[in-house]
Formats: structure tokens, sequence, C-alpha cells
């Protein structure tokens, strides 16, 4: 019997996530959204697709009926409004706080044995959002940044050292956001440290291209946020635990005393397998990076305290 994945907002996010489970036939997919019709209809459209791309997962969707994420394994949820132009992740807190409540609260009802991935923004600060709304086990409530912003920076060492995407390796830790904390030292093509391959200015520039990744995206795209990569990464993150892969990826977990941070939702190495967050992974930091990462946390915790203050 297959898995069974639920992606609550059929938008560009959970419509490209459903194609990329299908087409690996890792589950079936529920697409949930709010708008008549839409996720019935990119359903209808990917299931079409399936011939051609030869696969038989099932896809199916509907509106606003969560009952059909009944006995779900996995559930994504990208719901939200998005990130306009000129507007900060600071700026959708309020509104998606509220999306992200009454969608917890249905999946928490409908599959109450499900592991959730949160890809809404702002990301950090919906995963306490999703914590405190489900009841459920902090190793079942994972975010998606890391991976996303981990595999941007790996994008931009291939493009600087003109070498194959699959040669490299990074960390980010952090927030998803401009205090995120790119690791230079972590950071590898076929193994060698990039401190060994280009400059520290050319190093410090990547690092800030990735800091900026989003809104570069935003700034061209100029209606519309990134959604090819944030799907790829929440699908390799579904895949880790949808196989029991075991598989070390950088995701927002919720620290208690990890890197000296308390009750807070933040970026950091994880195992993921079939629990969800398996182990949290403590990397030695140094005194610099390790300050960087508390600022980060610092700016979380804002947010935080923000949701506390609006209710």
């Amino acid at each position: 019997m297959r898995k069974k994945v639920t992606i609550v907002g059929a938008g560009n996010v959970g419509a490209t996530a459903a194609m990329r489970l299908a087409e690996k036939e890792l589950a079936d997919v529920v697409l949930i959204d709010v708008l008549e019709g839409v996720p019935a209809g990119k359903a209808l459209d990917l299931a079409e697709a399936a011939p051609i791309e030869s696969h038989d997962s099932r896809i199916t969707g509907v509106t606003n009926d969560y009952s059909a994420a009944k006995d779900s394994d996995l559930v994504i949820v990208t719901a939200g409004i998005p990130r306009k132009p000129g507007m900060s992740r600071d700026d959708l807190l309020s509104t998606n706080a509220g999306i992200m409540k009454s969608v917890i609260k249905e999946i928490s009802t409908a599959a109450p044995n499900s592991i959730l991935i949160i890809v809404s923004n702002p990301l950090d600060a919906m995963c306490h959002v999703a914590f405190e709304a489900s009841g459920f086990d902090k190793k079942r409530v994972i975010g998606m940044a890391g991976v996303l912003d981990s595999a941007r920076f790996r994008a931009f060492i291939a493009m600087e050292l003109n070498v194959s995407v699959e040669n490299t390796h990074a960390f980010v830790l952090g927030a998803h956001g401009d205090t995120m904390v790119p690791l230079p030292r972590y950071s590898t093509v076929a193994g060698i440290p990039i401190t060994e391959l280009m400059s520290a200015e050319r190093i410090e520039a990547i690092v800030e291209r990735t800091r900026k990744g989003g809104g570069e995206i935003l700034g061209l795209m100029k209606t519309a946020s990134a959604f090819y990569a944030p799907s790829s990464g929440a699908v390799e993150m579904a895949e880790a635990i949808l196989k029991d892969k075991k598989k070390i990826l950088p995701c927002v977990a919720y620290l208690q005393g990890e890197y000296g941070i308390n009750d807070l939702f933040i970026g950091v190495p994880v195992k993921l397998g079939s629990a969800g967050i398996e182990e949290i992974i403590e990397i030695r930091l140094t005194e610099e990076e390790n300050e960087a990462l508390q600022r980060s946390a610092g700016a979380v915790q804002g947010l935080v305290d923000d949701l506390k203050r609006l209710g």
C-alpha cells in the first residue's frame, strides 16, 4: 500500500510538490485548497500527465474537505498569502498565522498521526503556530527552510566554480531570511572545503546572495515568488521521512537547549526518518558562527513574541 501525503495549498509550491511526489511515486497525493475547483483541476491535470510520466500515484483535489486527509502519513502545508514585492516576511505574520491555525486544527483532527512539513512564510514563526495548534510531538513538526537555503548556496557555489551541483554540499543554519547563517567551513566541493577553492571575497558575495535568494527571484518575477526550489526542498524532506532514510538535512526544528537555544524553532542539521526528526545534530561552531546563530534566533524570538502579542 502506497503512502499518503496531503498538501494544503494548491498554489505554485503545493501543486509542484504534488507533481514531484507523484512522479517519484513516493505517495498518493491529496491537494486541499480554499479556491473552488482549483485543487480538483490541478489534480486532474496531473493525473492526465501520469501515462506520459509513467507513474501510478493517485492524485485527488478537494476544496476545504479535510476529511480527504484522513490517514495521511505526511502533510505539507503551503497555505497562506504570498510574499509580494516590498513585503517583508514580518508583514505576513498576522494573516498567515490565522490561516495556519485554521489549517492545523483541521489536519490534527483528520490526520492525528501525521508528520507536518511547514512551508508557509514567515516559516520559523509558522512552525510555532503549527506546533501549538496541533499539539503534536516536536519531532512531528518540521520546517522546510535549510534545505532550500542550502540548495541555493550549493547552486551558487557550482556556478562560481563551474562544477557539477552533485559535487557540492553546504549547510545553512538559522532563520529563513536575512539572518540565516551559511557556513562556508562546512560547505564543500567533492569533499574540499570551499574556503580552499575561492577567495574570502567571493565566498562572502555568495553568502550574501544566498541570504537574498528569495528576494532576488521575487524581484525578477515581480508578481510571484520562488516555487520550483521550495517544492523540491519539501519533497526531499518528505522522501527522507517516507522512506525512513535517516538522512541528515538542515531543517527548522524545535530546540530545547541545543546550540544554547530554548523553546524555539530554528534551522539546524537533523536526522529525518519515519518518526520525523529522529535526532538533532549539534556541530561545533566558531565564536563568530555561534554569535550569528544567536542573532538569527533572536530575530525568530521577536516574531514569536509578536505572535503572542497578536493573540
